[in-house]
């Protein structure tokens, strides 16, 4: 897992999560469902009915909205860490360039010894 992107490891997560809330929303439709089963009056039975509905659709959606904002967040992750390592690059870059600007001309004098031993 060290290793692992972390981005990755966010959707992971995010789809462990949905599985889990969308059954704890299932289970708590089926609840108003077994309670409009059990109700007296068909009033009472169209009130829990109507509850079973509502609560698997808003349950429902809340689920999405968790899941996107993962994804958001993962992508989000993902880009900054290419957009990191770009501007990694780029100063490993200017930095090589200013060393080799920057370095005396010795080559020059090792070309002198070069031919020194040659005439020998």
């Amino acid at each position: 897992m060290a290793d692992a992107d972390l981005d990755a490891l966010i959707r992971q997560l995010a789809k462990q999560q949905h599985k889990t809330l969308t059954a704890a929303v299932k289970k708590q439709r089926d609840r108003y469902a077994a309670l409009a089963a059990n109700a007296k009056d068909a009033q009472g039975k169209q009130l829990n009915r109507q509850l079973a509905k509502d609560a698997l659709e808003i349950g429902t959606s809340t689920v999405k909205r968790l899941q996107m904002s993962a994804d958001n967040a993962a992508y989000s992750h993902a880009r900054s860490m290419r957009q990191a390592i770009d501007a990694a690059r780029e100063a490993a870059k200017k930095a090589v360039k200013e060393t080799k600007a920057s370095k005396p001309k010795a080559p020059k004098k090792a070309t002198k010894k070069k031919q020194a031993n040659s005439r020998s």
